[in-house]
């Protein structure tokens, strides 16, 4: 294995891993809990 396979494989990693990270962030089922931790700075004490 040379280093262009490496690189990639490191590359198609990254890229599998960017995907995962952004579905999970605009999946719906979190939509309501981020919603509720972006209202959290306007919240008075």
């Amino acid at each position: 294995m040379d280093i262009t396979t490496v690189r990639i494989v490191v590359t198609l990693a990254s890229l599998a891993c960017f995907l995962g990270i952004w579905w999970w962030a605009f999946a719906r089922r979190n939509q309501a809990r981020f919603e509720e931790a972006a209202q959290l700075p306007f919240l008075q004490d």
